[in-house]
Formats: structure tokens, C-alpha cells, sequence
């Protein structure tokens, strides 16, 4: 077998659930592919598989205890959670999950989890009422908005003999995650970037306003044009304004993603939709426009088109739609900040600085998103932060990081406006 992930160091943390046995296949096919493999369980985890099982498929000692008296002897937790490449939870409980969001370090899995440099590949599995809770989803916008991936669940009858999402995936699949995941690059932001931001993007009291999405353009009852967003970069910049103490108001397209925590979120279909909702929402303090807006729509019919051989294909009439990003730039009472998005396929940083003038946008997040590029539904992004006086151009790394850059930026010009002004 192929040796993909020859070299790599895999932190593998089990959870407390019936399918912590399938962990144990899971670490085979790790190892077959050339992975080392460290393996942590929580309590619960050993009520259903011993620890002795991946001690014997990783010829390594298995931890589970932060008060250990020789592992925390130099520090342990530090080391397993900085020598690995990526931190897989598999299986990711209800209850692992949450302390996770919610930052809790009160055993060496979630301390892990809190003191690692890496992002952490979850494997959700739970029976399917927990899986749609509420407070389940909350917990995986949450952790999705600090960078986290997640594989599965799948569907399936559960240990419970009930049926539906819940289902740990299959360890191949979590696999083939482990390899994406990799292949993206599971660093997070560095240490010193990421205090920046906290330090420095304190929205407090100022009100934001954020698009998000693609529009739906209807060409009948039942057709539409639409676009490749899938919404994750315009929701990961709501959720790090709100986290940064602004009001948000997001305004968002189709999307299949859950509504951020500690936003409002307005649901709307076509670009007509998402501008009368947006001056609706003002005035506001900085508006973040990242939706992806259809620039024409359809002159819709009224009833279903029906196909013609003999006529042909039909003639759509196309009609401009409004420029939402360039209104609310040009409002009066605009808003102090107003950011645009540029989606583009050649000339990046080139069309960005036209589109910044153009519209009269204090900055521009321009982005290649031509093919192989992985933006359009992907979990991270390399982008230019555009203005008229400079251009930074990013690495990459994950939407969540860029949307806190974004939000440094706003903070910062806030900061240096009342500078000015003192």
C-alpha cells in the first residue's frame, strides 16, 4: 500500500461512545499508511475499548491521565499536543464536543485540545436526537468558526436501533480526511497574530452588517441561476465580528451552513432580496460585503418553460441586477467602513483595485478562485487585503483566520479614526 502519510505524526483522541471500537481499525489504516500514531482516551473511551488494544497496534504507550506523575514530568500535554501534525477526535462525543467549544481543559483530551498549535479533524458520533440538538449545532459553529474540519456523521441505524445522521464515519473515510486535511495544511495562525487580533479587533458597541452567499436568480417556478459560494467565508466573518462585541447583522443567501451564534441572521433568496434587506439593516457601523451576488438576473416566466425539440433551447432575457456593494458605499449615512470582496479568475490584485475604485470601498479582499484553486466550498482561502495605499497579501490559511484579519482591519480603523480625531 501506498505510504501517503509516511512521516506524519497523528494525535489520535478517543471519546466515550459505542463507536470508539471502530478507533481501533481507524489506527491500522493510519499505520498502514505510513502515519505514527499517539492515541489519547478519555475516561468514558475505556468503558468501551481497553487501552491495552492500541497499545498493542501502536507499539506505543497509551495516555489518558493529565495528572500523570512521569508524562507531566515535562510537561506532556505541551509535547503530544505540539509533535503532532493533525489531532483527530474519533469518536467526537456530544460531551467532547462541548467542552471543546467551550474551551474546557478538565482532563488531558480537552487540555490537548486547547494546548495544541494544530487545527483538529472531529469525527462526530452520537445517537441523531443529540446530533440535531441545538446546543450540539451551536457547538459545531462554534468550533467550526476557530478552524476545526469534521468528517461524517453518517446516516445509518444506530446502537439504539434508531435511524438517521449520527453514525461515526467509516475509517477510511476519516482517512481521506486526515489527507486533505494535511495536504491544506493544519497550522493555526501563529502566536503572535493571533494576540494581534485579540488585542487589537474590539468592535464593542459598533453595529456590522454582513452578506454571505450566493443569490438564487429564479428563471421559473422551479429553475435558477446561481454561483459556486458556499457561504463559509461571509459566515466565518460574521461569527469573528460578533466575537469581537459587534451587533451583526447577517444577511444570507442559500447556504447549507448552520446560522453563526451571536448573530442575526436575515435568510433571503435573490440579489433584490439581499440589497432591500441590507439598507434595511442600516445604518451600521462597517458593512462587509462577501456575497458572492449574481450580477443578472432572469425576466422570470410565470409558469414552468417546458422543453421544445422543435423550437430549441429557449432565449433567457437577462437583467442587471442592483450593485448592493457600491450602494451602500454611496448611502447617505454610510457606514464608516464599507468592505467589498473580489472573486477572481486572472489579474487578481489588478481587477480588486479597479473594483475598490470603482465603488468607493475602503478595502477589497481579493481572492483567486479559478480551477484547482479550492475556494468555492473549501475551508480556506489565500487572499489580498486591497486599500488604496497597499496591498497585503496573505498566506494561506484557514476562513476563520481571514475573517479575524478582516476584523483586525475594521478594529484598526476605528482605532486610528478616533486618533485622529482625539
Amino acid at each position: 500500500m501506498a505510504q501517503s502519510l509516511a512521516g506524519k505524526r497523528i494525535l489520535l483522541i478517543v471519546g466515550g461512545g459505542v463507536a470508539a471500537y471502530k478507533s481501533l481499525d481507524l489506527v491500522r489504516r493510519l499505520r498502514e499508511r505510513g502515519a505514527g500514531v499517539s492515541v489519547v482516551m478519555t475516561a468514558a473511551a475505556k468503558e468501551f475499548v481497553t487501552p491495552l488494544s492500541f497499545v498493542s497496534l501502536t507499539n506505543a504507550p497509551v495516555y489518558d491521565d493529565l495528572f500523570s506523575p512521569t508524562d507531566e514530568q515535562e510537561m506532556g500535554h505541551i509535547q503530544l499536543s505540539r509533535a503532532a501534525d493533525l489531532i483527530v477526535v474519533a469518536p467526537a462525543t456530544a460531551h467532547l464536543l462541548a467542552r471543546a467549544a467551550q474551551g474546557l481543559c478538565d482532563d488531558l483530551a480537552t487540555t490537548l485540545l486547547l494546548a495544541t498549535d494544530k487545527r483538529a479533524l472531529y469525527a462526530p458520533s452520537m445517537n441523531v436526537r443529540m446530533w440535531a440538538h441545538p446546543a450540539t449545532q451551536r457547538n459545531l459553529a462554534r468550533l467550526h468558526g476557530d478552524g476545526a474540519w469534521f468528517v461524517g456523521p453518517n446516516s445509518g441505524e444506530m446502537a439504539c436501533g434508531e435511524f438517521g445522521p449520527g453514525r461515526m464515519a467509516e475509517p477510511l473515510e476519516i482517512v481521506a480526511a486526515v489527507e486533505a486535511a494535511l495536504a491544506q495544511g493544519a497550522d493555526l495562525p501563529p502566536v503572535a497574530d493571533l494576540l494581534c487580533i485579540t488585542t487589537a479587533a474590539s468592535l464593542a458597541g459598533r453595529h456590522v452588517v454582513v452578506t454571505s452567499g450566493p443569490t438564487h436568480e429564479a428563471i421559473d417556478p422551479v429553475r435558477f441561476i446561481a454561483n459556486r459560494s458556499s457561504g463559509k467565508q461571509g459566515h466565518a466573518v460574521a461569527q469573528a465580528a460578533a466575537r469581537a462585541g459587534a451587533r451583526v447583522t447577517l444577511i444570507s443567501g442559500p447556504v447549507t451552513l448552520p446560522d453563526p451564534p451571536g448573530c442575526r441572521t436575515i435568510h433571503v433568496e435573490s440579489a433584490q432580496e439581499m440589497l432591500a434587506a441590507t439598507m434595511a439593516a442600516l445604518p451600521a457601523d462597517a458593512f462587509i460585503g462577501v456575497a458572492a451576488v449574481a450580477d443578472w438576473r432572469v425576466a422570470v416566466a410565470p409558469q414552468k418553460i417546458k422543453k421544445d425539440d422543435a423550437a430549441g433551447a429557449p432565449a433567457l432575457a437577462l437583467v442587471e441586477n442592483p450593485d448592493i456593494l457600491a450602494t451602500v458605499a454611496r448611502a447617505p449615512g454610510r457606514p464608516q467602513i464599507v468592505v467589498g470582496f473580489a472573486a477572481e479568475t486572472q489579474n487578481v490584485v489588478a481587477h480588486a483595485r479597479d473594483k475598490l475604485l470603482r465603488k468607493g470601498c475602503d478595502l477589497v479582499v481579493a481572492n483567486d478562485v479559478g480551477e484547482g484553486s479550492g475556494v468555492f466550498g473549501g475551508d480556506s482561502n489565500v487572499a489580498h487585503l486591497v486599500t488604496r495605499e497597499a496591498i497585503d497579501t496573505l498566506p494561506k490559511m484557514s476562513k476563520a483566520a481571514l475573517a479575524d484579519r478582516i476584523v483586525a482591519f475594521i478594529a484598526g480603523s476605528f482605532s486610528s479614526a478616533r486618533g485622529e480625531n482625539a
